[in-house]
């Protein structure tokens, strides 16, 4: 990974610390966004349907990229970066290391991850692609 997007990714998760504090889930921030209800009776329009969060990637796809541009985040950048706990991340490290996708070595006291390039995806549609083909496709 190159020093610029090393920075990047550094000044993304300085930034939302500025902005949050801590990151915090979905339901209190849509809570805190949305405007004070009027009493059924007010109102006579049809309610309105909240917004969709599900995404074509499962997470286990974004900490793959995520390690494939920049090897040395750790499971707490990671976690800032994706948007779920840091306790989530290390269990999908534990998967992904399992599996075969990646490779943990001490470096110091921080853990880096090598992504397997090589690696087969698992579902059977797509088990005649590699891990590195999905990381050029989506990079």
């Amino acid at each position: 990974m190159t020093d610029t997007k090393h920075a990047d990714y550094r000044s993304a998760l300085r930034e939302s610390h500025m902005l949050s504090g801590m990151p915090v889930s979905r339901k209190s921030t849509e809570k805190a966004a949305a405007p004070r209800k009027a009493s059924a009776r007010a109102t006579a329009q049809p309610a309105v349907a909240p917004p969709r969060t599900w995404t074509f990637l499962t997470n286990h796809a974004h900490v793959l990229l995520c390690l494939a541009q920049g090897e040395s985040l750790t499971a707490r950048e990671l976690s800032v970066l994706i948007g779920i706990t840091e306790r989530s991340v290390q269990a999908i490290l534990a998967d992904l290391i399992a599996d075969g996708y990646l490779k943990k070595s001490k470096v110091g006291r921080r853990n880096r991850y090598t992504v397997n390039r090589a690696g087969r995806l698992r579902h059977p549609l797509e088990s005649a692609h590699s891990v590195g083909q999905l990381i050029d496709a989506l990079s």
